[in-house]
């Protein structure tokens, strides 16, 4: 299995219902994702799956403010659901929109992600590999906020462990 982190997007008043009703928002997120209809055009979703500490290992040395585990506001006590706010969301888009892939890649040193024990701790294995799982991980992450951000989305960000 391993440690996951995936977002839906969310309304505000989605939020705002999920903050006042913690166990109505664990069974609506659920729900989202068992649909027949999964994944609807109209409420984007994306990873970064796994990939989500190499990228945060890649993103703490750009200017972007994104911190998949300190943003956002818990809603189960178990940490394993947050909501973003539909600001917040812009706020990552716009800076994500402005970070090309080859930004974050030159910050890429497998040694030291090895050595920090950067999950999943697969770097030394295939270096160059990992390289582009990152990669194809960015590239769903930037257009699932870029989506959420047009149809003014916050998200629900789900960290499975």
């Amino acid at each position: 299995m391993g440690v996951s982190i995936g977002f839906i997007s969310a309304t505000t008043e989605e939020l705002d219902r999920a903050e006042k009703d913690p166990s109505w928002a664990d069974d609506y997120v659920f729900t989202l994702y068992a649909d027949d209809d999964f994944p609807r055009p109209d409420r984007p979703y994306g990873g970064p799956d796994k990939a989500w500490a190499g990228l945060q290992f890649l993103l703490d040395e750009t200017d972007v403010r994104l911190d998949f585990l300190m943003d956002g506001f818990p809603i189960l006590e178990d940490g394993s659901l947050f909501g973003w706010s539909a600001e917040q969301i812009e706020s990552v888009a716009r800076q994500l929109q402005a970070t090309p892939w080859e930004q974050l890649a030159a910050h890429y040193a497998p040694e030291k992600m090895t050595k920090e024990d950067v999950y999943p701790n697969m770097w030394r294995f295939d270096a160059e590999g990992e390289l582009e799982w990152l990669e194809r991980a960015y590239e769903e992450l930037v257009p699932f906020f870029v989506k959420a951000a047009d149809g003014g989305y916050g998200a629900f960000m789900t960290f499975s462990f």
